[in-house]
C-alpha cells in the first residue's frame, strides 16, 4: 500500500474541561470502572473477565482505559503475548507520568466511534449533531456503549443488544468515579 493509498484520519481535540462529566462518567462505567482505583492494570478485571470468558460464548476483555490508550497510540491490535508484554511496560510508564485526567482526555479524544470516526468531537457531531459539551446522560451511555465494537454499532445503532448495553451504563454512570 503506498502512501497515496492510507487513510486520513482527522481527529478534532477538546480539552478535558470542555467535554461533559456525563461522557466521563459513561465511558468509565462502560469501559474501566475502577479506573480511579488501579495504576493502570486491573489484575481483578483480568481474572474476572478469564473466568467469565472459560464459561460464557460471548468473550469480554480485562483491559483497562490506560492499556487500551497505550494499544491505540502504540500498539498494533494484534493478541499476542508478546503485545501484552509490551502493553503492560507502556501503561506503567504511562501511569507514572500522566494524570488520570490526562489519560482519560487523550481517550476520549483517540477513541473510535465507527468506521473512520475518531474522537469525541467528531463521535458527539455525527450522531447526535451536538458538541461533547452538550451530550445528555442518555446519549453520552450511548457513545460509551458503542466502544467495544464500533464499526459495528455504527451500522446497527438501533439495535435491541445496544439499547440494552446503554441503558446498564446509563443506570451504572452515577457511581463513576471520574478525575
Amino acid at each position: 500500500m503506498g502512501i497515496d493509498n492510507v487513510k486520513k484520519i482527522k481527529i478534532d481535540w477538546v480539552a478535558y474541561e470542555m467535554i461533559n462529566n456525563s461522557v466521563k462518567r459513561a465511558v468509565v462505567a462502560a469501559e474501566d470502572d475502577r479506573f480511579m482505583q488501579h495504576s493502570g492494570i486491573d489484575i481483578r478485571s483480568i481474572k474476572d473477565a478469564y473466568i467469565d470468558n472459560l464459561h460464557q460464548k460471548n468473550k469480554r476483555g480485562g483491559s483497562t482505559i490506560s492499556q487500551q490508550l497505550v494499544k491505540n497510540l502504540f500498539l498494533s491490535p494484534s493478541k499476542n503475548i508478546y503485545r501484552k508484554i509490551n502493553e503492560a511496560a507502556l501503561v506503567i510508564f504511562l501511569e507514572m507520568f500522566l494524570s488520570k485526567k490526562r489519560i482519560l482526555e487523550l481517550y476520549l479524544n483517540i477513541a473510535e466511534w465507527g468506521d473512520g470516526l475518531y474522537g469525541i468531537k467528531n463521535a458527539s457531531q455525527f450522531y447526535f449533531n451536538v458538541d461533547p459539551m452538550s451530550l445528555s446522560s442518555y446519549q453520552s451511555a450511548k457513545l460509551a456503549s458503542m466502544l467495544t465494537n464500533p464499526r459495528k454499532y455504527q451500522k446497527d445503532r438501533h439495535s435491541e443488544f445496544l439499547t440494552k448495553k446503554t441503558n446498564q451504563i446509563f443506570r451504572r454512570m452515577d457511581y463513576s468515579n471520574i478525575p
